[in-house]
């Protein structure tokens, strides 16, 4: 899709959509993470709110526990002001662990461990870490169910606006959100999206470049995260730093940085994550699988090598990558038109877009710790690991408003 330019700043652009949010919507919540883009949209949305007189704002700050002391600083700096209602939620959820084959995903907040916690559990205003606080609430709940089901209980009988500091140029996955054709828009704009008739997301800085971010950050004297200056002066570039869930697929290149900036944090995330350590010594690197330097050992093929790396996982995970696999070689064999035995190896381009199977993939999936395979074009299910409520479907759960008995 091509990009149509405005005859305006986007920081006026900006500006302009919060106000339309504001008069479009019950309530508005923005999504905080304590980085630079949710940092940015926050301070945007607090100075619409003060000029609507719509103060205290609603903030939504999920606590993963293992990160930066640092990203908490920033947090309480920013949920401790009086204009601000937070949300700042300690519950056990279900994370993504890129750096482990033992353990694909970890529990922060987990009871189980608490005394390997990270951190104290916080005793901010507005933490929650009663598990019985929501009614929608389960353990050990994914991430993304969680904050779906958040925003529901927060719409109650109306109609809420989720403001999420996503930006178009951060990644692939992040412009298709605002681009894609098939979603539900409010009123044509494309920077919403639908995801019930109670909820819709906003995206109001998602045409911003990370320029802009740092530019309106330091012409106008706002707090943020010092984290970035740290990674600053360990040598990465403006568009390398990231801070959310340093565990993850995306996130794990930069978690070397972590036993650098916070040597006293990161002892205790050692003891905490399966595999931190590892992963950073090796992200980035041939051992979890990118590409350079890599090849098959000596008397191998690619097919040999993929059934060879999936007997050394464990059951659970090898179980997960053997039916992603049957269904990546059963479409291509059904729908995707290729005819005879997968090869080992197909056209590097076309491979890189995706366009043609070959065990080399397969095989590359495993060594990079992908357990969703999006390598190979899935997308992450609920029925994994006991993490799918099967008797708590949207329909049969119930509606709370906030503050309600």
């Amino acid at each position: 899709m091509a990009k149509i330019y405005l005859d305006k700043n986007v920081y006026d652009a900006a500006l302009e959509r919060i106000h339309f949010i504001f008069d479009e919507f019950d309530d508005v919540c923005v999504t905080f993470s304590g980085g630079k883009d949710s940092s940015d949209l926050l301070h945007l949305t607090l100075q619409v709110a003060r000029m609507r007189n719509r103060l205290p704002l609603k903030v939504m700050f999920i606590d993963l526990e293992a990160q930066y002391r640092m990203t908490i600083d920033h947090v309480e700096e920013m949920l401790s002001r009086d204009e601000i209602t937070p949300y700042w939620i300690c519950l056990p959820l279900n994370l993504r662990n890129a750096v482990s084959v033992f353990e694909p995903h970890w529990c922060c907040w987990d009871p189980k461990r608490r005394e390997d916690w990270v951190r104290p559990m916080p005793e901010n205003r507005g933490v929650i870490s009663d598990s019985g606080f929501f009614p929608f609430y389960w353990h050990r709940m994914e991430f993304e169910e969680f904050t779906r089901e958040f925003a529901h209980w927060l719409a109650g009988e109306g109609k809420v606006a989720i403001l999420v500091g996503i930006r178009a140029d951060e990644s692939h996955h992040r412009y298709r959100t605002i681009v894609g054709y098939r979603k539900s828009r409010h009123k044509n704009r494309g920077w919403t999206t639908w995801l019930s008739p109670q909820v819709c997301n906003a995206y109001p800085i998602y045409d911003w470049r990370v320029e802009d971010v740092w530019a309106y950050i330091g012409k106008n004297g706002l707090p943020y995260n010092k984290l970035y200056d740290h990674m600053y002066l360990s040598g990465m570039t403006l568009h390398e730093m990231r801070i959310c869930q340093p565990y993850g697929d995306d996130q794990r290149k930069s978690l070397d940085m972590f036993h650098r900036i916070e040597p006293n944090t990161w002892s205790k995330v050692v003891n905490r994550v399966a595999g931190a350590n590892y992963g950073s010594i090796y992200s980035g690197q041939k051992m979890l699988g990118y590409r350079r330097g890599i090849g098959l050992p000596d008397g191998h093929t690619w097919q040999s090598y993929t059934k060879l790396l999936l007997e050394t996982l464990p059951e659970s995970s090898r179980l997960q990558y053997q039916e992603k696999f049957a269904t990546f070689i059963n479409w291509w064999r059904t729908q995707g038109g290729w005819q005879g035995d997968i090869p080992d190896v197909s056209d590097p381009k076309m491979e890189a877009a995706k366009k043609a199977p070959s065990w080399r993939r397969m095989a590359m999936c495993i060594l990079k710790n992908d357990f969703w395979c999006r390598s190979l074009s899935f997308a992450q299910t609920k029925k994994r690991y006991g993490n799918y409520h099967p008797t708590l479907n949207r329909r049969e759960r119930t509606r709370v408003k906030p503050g309600a008995n």
